[in-house]
């Protein structure tokens, strides 16, 4: 991810937002005082319990293009759907309000141009990250005699009934990037989730930093579910560790203020001893206010995007990269086609997940390509590349 303004950041999953207390540096934070706090309302332990489990899990389907494979896929049936081509694909999106959609929505693209012989029209409708929007968009998409619905939702429960009032059109229904509370999509596609992101991030900061040390916590925002979860995890690892957690502080995608909320830290304890973030949004501007205090960076994790890798591997940080793929992106449009044509699909349909850690740092870092650009496109084979991208 990148930085974005809170109403950007609302886009990222569908959720309500609780209302948090106030942490040391005056920004919200997830507890009162030292310490992880109590643990988020969004914690399930049968699904945390899964996706740590996913992380070990051998990936099946073509070897080198995992937006085609599935984690311990269990295939559904779709002969149902199956009609004579080209089709008419339509896609609800929650929104463009970031560069992690951006980035997403032009592989995307670029996927559907490789099936233009199959694919005769397709159509994209933004939301504009408003729910209101969204439902109104799919409602009109109904009428416009699309073949299937690729549905990204703004807020999960929100949009659950425009979602259940497609499928009852007897129409394919695929969503992915963020889920909705109905069964009946065809399929619901997205990466291992915020847990074994969350899980990952802290696992590294509590092996690589010192014992006993001190770990702020930097969040975007309270109650979005993809981030709540990654915390939760995060407060797991911590918790079992007996790690110091001094802060939980929300930065709402701000630079500056996470700057701000980092310098406070270091003046109120001397020394932070390690960073935990739910996302790289602003892991640069973090690791600036280290060097702008004369202090060592301590081990850090961001994500996959190219500002970050780049510092990452310039300032050779003690860091580490869990992502959520934009490759995720290629998945619903080749899953419509393959509905289309009858055959069976996994549902769910979770992708691989990867880390960048030091060992593979290099493999990511393209100097060629925009800052704001995110290394796991999965987008180097597709048309257009790179220019499409920058």
């Amino acid at each position: 991810m990148t930085v974005l303004a809170v109403s950007a950041l609302l886009v990222l999953a569908g959720c309500s937002t609780d209302e948090p207390t106030t942490g040391a540096s005056g920004s919200p934070t997830a507890g009162t005082g030292s310490g992880t706090g109590k643990q988020s309302k969004f914690f399930v332990q049968a699904d945390y319990d899964e996706q740590l489990a996913l992380l070990d899990a051998a990936p099946t389907g073509p070897a080198g293009k995992p937006w085609e494979q599935a984690l311990n896929p269990e295939m559904v049936e779709t002969a149902k759907f199956k009609k004579p081509g080209p089709y008419k694909i339509c896609f609800s999106n929650a929104g463009l309000n970031n560069p992690w959609r951006q980035v997403g929505f032009k592989t995307m693209q670029a996927e559907v141009d490789t099936h233009r012989g199959r694919i005769s029209e397709f159509v994209h409708v933004d939301a504009e990250a408003k729910d209101q929007k969204q439902i109104a968009d799919i409602n009109d998409l109904l009428g416009k005699g699309c073949h299937a619905l690729i549905v990204s939702p703004n807020t999960t429960a929100t949009l659950t009934p425009a979602v259940e009032a497609a499928c009852e059109k007897g129409l394919p229904v695929i969503v992915f990037d963020r889920g909705v509370d109905t069964t009946c999509p065809v399929t619901f596609i997205n990466p291992i989730g915020g847990y074994g992101f969350g899980h990952v991030a802290a696992e590294f900061v509590t092996r690589k930093m010192k014992k006993g040390g001190k770990v702020l916590a930097l969040r975007i925002l309270p109650g979005v579910d993809v981030l709540e979860t990654r915390w939760s995890a995060a407060k797991v690892a911590f918790d079992k560790a007996g790690v110091d957690v001094v802060g939980v502080e929300f930065t709402d995608g701000d630079p500056a203020r996470t700057k701000k909320i980092v310098n406070d830290y270091i003046q109120r304890y001397g020394t932070i001893d390690g960073v935990w973030m739910d996302a790289g949004a602003v892991a640069g501007a973090a690791v600036e206010a280290f060097e702008d205090a004369g202090k060592p960076v301590p081990p850090i994790n961001g994500e996959d995007q190219l500002d970050f890798l780049k510092l990452w591997k310039d300032k050779k940080l003690t860091a580490i990269a869990p992502t959520y793929p934009t490759y995720q992106w290629r998945t619903p449009v080749i899953a419509a086609l393959k509905i289309l044509d009858g055959e069976r699909v996994p549902n769910p349909w979770k992708l691989p997940q990867p880390t960048i850690t030091q060992d593979n740092l290099d493999e990511y870092v393209d100097p060629s390509m925009p800052p704001l650009h995110y290394a796991m496109c999965g987008c180097t084979d597709l048309p257009g590349y790179p220019k499409r991208w920058k």
